[in-house]
């Protein structure tokens, strides 16, 4: 028997108290905000470890394909696996397997590798959990909270995220150069404490689940890429995010522009790897209590442009300050993208299809991340760390022009309510 239809997502603007006071939704940020930190607190290390073994820039973009290709792999059942069983629990089950992947982290670093092959085997293996357990997390907040809290959430959601972006690397750093095995023992812990978590999320709105009958295929998973393609404001916002951190994205050559142009250690690197996070946190902390209301499309475009625009001053500098404040400023307009993609996306999108949407996005996200590392990676061996980040900055801002024109449903968006058409077709679909 099919679940009955899920409640309209209306958004609203209640106060943050009210959302907080809701015990689900400060169980679903605790279990997003532990996973978070433990996921970025991993990525540091692994990432640091990568470089001190090779010493090589390629490498590191060699990470960023082995993290991304398990979420590619796995599109064609991961979403569908959201949409028809319980997403809290097909999260609490691949974070069990994160955990596993961490401490099996932990064993290796114990041995002093000489080898980077079992890193990258274990950062694939960890990545075929994270691709079950993103879709089914990122399909949640429309679930959980008060009627109209969608936007509440979402924002103190971005808040978590960034939180984990400044807590985690700087940990990160400290634990690695104490021991390298103790990022990983943290991270561990860190995904035990978020399915725990979620175990006692309460669902305020029923889940539309996929029949029982309808297995995982292909072609089950392709309707969430046909419906992304055919809705010109989803595919506009998730491929703006695709293609600006694709070419924006300096993160993943932290570990040798640290080493290289800055000239900093094992501590410096991870406060470096956490200043995007104190951008983010300043701006979401923002956006949670005053959430942009009007003119969404056009700041969306806007804060895009100026990621581009910090990138390019982080590629150019060789000042410790001036690269920290260039990742504060670029992280911070990314917090606002990801807020207004994060709100755009869920109510442009039927529950029952969310679990796929999420799926593809999620693939998205993946290739502007860890594709987006191995596309940088291969950038600076041939034409040097530096270079290479700034290219890519020109490039964003490159993709903001051709977004302006191509995509005016997506630029011309006003309020969040108008994405919202009961009983009609998807705003923006063509």
């Amino acid at each position: 028997m099919d679940a009955p239809p899920a409640d309209p997502v209306t958004p609203g603007t209640p106060s943050g108290r009210s959302v907080l006071t809701d015990r689900s939704v400060r169980s679903y940020l605790v279990a997003a905000s532990v996973s978070t930190l433990g996921s970025f607190l991993q990525a540091t290390a692994l990432a640091k470890q990568v470089y001190d073994v090779t010493g090589s820039a390629l490498a590191l973009g060699l990470l960023g394909l082995a993290e991304f290709l398990p979420a590619a792999l796995l599109v064609p059942i991961t979403g569908s696996v959201a949409d028809r069983f319980d997403r809290r629990r097909v999260a609490a089950i691949g974070l069990a397997g994160e955990a596993a992947c961490s401490a099996a982290l932990a064993a290796y670093a114990w041995s002093e590798p000489s080898s980077s092959l079992p890193l990258f085997l274990l950062a694939f293996l960890f990545g075929s959990f994270r691709a079950f357990v993103s879709p089914a997390i990122r399909s949640l907040p429309p679930l959980v909270g008060p009627a109209g809290s969608l936007p509440r959430v979402v924002a103190l959601g971005s808040v978590t995220w960034q939180t984990g972006m400044i807590v985690g690397p700087a940990t990160s750093g400290f634990l690695y150069d104490a021991g390298a095995a103790l990022p990983y023992l943290a991270a561990m812990t860190l995904s035990v404490v978020a399915a725990a978590a979620l175990s006692v999320v309460r669902l305020t709105r029923n889940q539309q689940r996929t029949p029982a009958d309808q297995r995982p295929s292909l072609q089950h998973a392709m309707e969430g890429l046909r419906m992304v393609r055919r809705n010109r404001v989803l595919l506009g916002a998730i491929a703006l995010d695709l293609f600006a951190v694709l070419f924006g994205g300096a993160y993943a050559l932290l570990p040798a522009i640290a080493d290289e142009r800055l000239g900093v250690g094992n501590i410096g690197y991870g406060w470096l790897r956490a200043a995007p996070g104190v951008g983010g946190v300043i701006i979401t902390l923002i956006l949670a209590v005053r959430p942009v209301r009007r003119a969404v499309g056009r700041v969306l475009l806007g804060v895009v442009t100026v990621f581009g625009l910090a990138t390019i001053a982080f590629g150019l500098t060789t000042s410790y300050l001036v690269a920290f404040v260039s990742l504060i400023v670029l992280a911070g307009a990314d917090a606002v993208s990801v807020f207004i993609r994060a709100t755009i996306v869920p109510l442009a999108t039927p529950d029952a299809m969310r679990g796929r949407v999420s799926a593809v996005e999620n693939v998205f996200i993946g290739a502007s991340n860890e594709l987006g590392a191995f596309e940088s990676g291969v950038a600076a061996h041939l034409v040097g760390v530096a270079p290479a980040v700034v290219l890519g900055g020109v490039l964003t801002c490159g993709i903001v022009g051709v977004w302006w024109l191509r995509f005016p449903e997506l630029r011309d968006i006003d309020r969040f309510s108008d994405l919202e058409r009961p009983d009609a077709a998807p705003y923006g679909e063509s």
